[in-house]
């Protein structure tokens, strides 16, 4: 459920407001009687991070740590390195 109220009764209500934005409520704040914003609660919607999630999904070449081939390496003198 939300509520709707004009922007000239925010100023005077705003601690009334974010009460009940804490309860579960959404503010719809209206100019005219046209809505503008909606005050809503912030919430942490970051999911937490488990370990070993995407193991087995990750494959490391046996050649990582090997240098590059010359021909690639040629291509990155220090003249072009900024």
């Amino acid at each position: 459920m939300s509520i709707t109220v004009n922007v000239s009764e925010v100023t005077a209500k705003f601690s009334e407001l974010l009460s009940q934005v804490l309860l579960g409520e959404e503010v719809v704040i209206a100019q005219k009687g046209i809505p503008v914003a909606r005050l809503i609660a912030v919430t942490n919607t970051a999911l937490p991070r488990i370990p070993g999630l995407d193991k087995g999904k990750v494959i490391i070449a046996p050649d990582f740590n090997e240098p590059l081939p010359e021909d690639i390496l040629s291509d990155f003198d220090s003249s072009n390195l900024v």
